[in-house]
């Protein structure tokens, strides 16, 4: 465990093609109370349980949904920001599911949460409820870790995702975004709008949106690990100029990228921002 109180672990090996991994946190923050920080787009979708109080979401990433607080979410995959209203300290466990774990742990087609926040008790009813109990009545992040372990293999249904859909996924992964869908439809042999009917139909959403959310991660990996000059992480992470970057920086994260590197970068944890071991287990997790 680390001296703030967070802790990493890998699931159960029956697991690990459904769950890149578990994070606990814990960290008293100097901002006042109340501070607005973003829930940014990911490769994962987010099962997340607040030990210290309600997760108060304040802007969901679909207009469609009012704001709201949570014992235990569940974050889609999503092309917006999910702004949430930070307390003092907060302490929590945070479950980040691969594309392929949708179905296979939760139980539900991925479009059912795509683009949205919902409680885990609206996908899992009392075992949910059951999860949250147990996660705030164990001592210590070990035994907090075992409790999913045994939770989430008792939910597992395995699902399979098709060949064709994983098989692009995985191309998108290894491109960090940056391969055009019409390479990927006709390297199919698909028109581009049954690929991306299929695909969305899949994941929950199209592989124009999935790219955009794996070269936003690369970026953020990038500015985060290598502390690049903005124009130089543009061109290397596929933007066209530094202007476009920004552009796509304000859709995704709702701000631009310098305000993100001052405002939200020096609180963000490094399990939160995908890369380094994350393709792998990606490419395994989609089948």
């Amino acid at each position: 465990m680390d001296n703030d109180g967070n802790a990493l672990r890998a699931p159960s090996e029956a697991l690990r093609p459904f769950v890149a991994r578990y994070a606990g946190f814990s960290s008293h923050f100097t901002e006042p109370a109340g501070t607005i920080h973003a829930g940014l787009p990911s490769r994962h979708v987010h099962l997340i349980v607040g030990l210290s109080g309600p997760i108060e979401v304040v802007r969901m990433p679909s207009a469609a949904q009012r704001p709201a607080a949570f014992a235990a979410l569940v974050g889609g995959l999503q092309d917006a920001p999910t702004l949430l209203r930070q307390a003092e300290s907060s302490t929590g466990i945070h479950v980040l599911l691969t594309p392929g774990g949708v179905r296979s742990i939760l139980g539900v087609p991925s479009a059912a949460v795509a683009g949205r926040v919902v409680a885990l008790t609206d996908i899992w009813g009392s075992v949910g409820a059951e999860l949250i109990e147990r996660l705030n009545a164990a001592a210590g992040w070990p035994q907090r870790f075992d409790v999913l372990d045994e939770v989430l293999a008792r939910r597992l249904r395995t699902a399979v995702v098709s060949r064709e859909t994983a098989w692009a996924w995985g191309r998108l992964v290894r491109a960090q975004g940056r391969v055009r869908v019409r390479e990927l439809a006709r390297d199919l042999g698909w028109s581009r709008r049954h690929f991306g009917e299929r695909f969305r139909n899949e994941l929950g959403v199209t592989p124009k949106a999935a790219a955009r959310i794996l070269r936003f991660e690369h970026a953020c990996r990038m500015i985060m690990d290598e502390r690049p000059s903005l124009a130089d992480a543009a061109v290397a992470c596929g933007y066209e100029d530094q202007a476009h970057m920004t552009r796509e920086w304000n859709a995704l994260a709702g701000c631009t990228p310098r305000a993100w590197i001052a405002n939200e970068l020096p609180f963000l944890q490094d399990y939160e921002v995908a890369g380094r071991d994350d393709d792998d287990m990606d490419r395994r997790g989609v089948r």
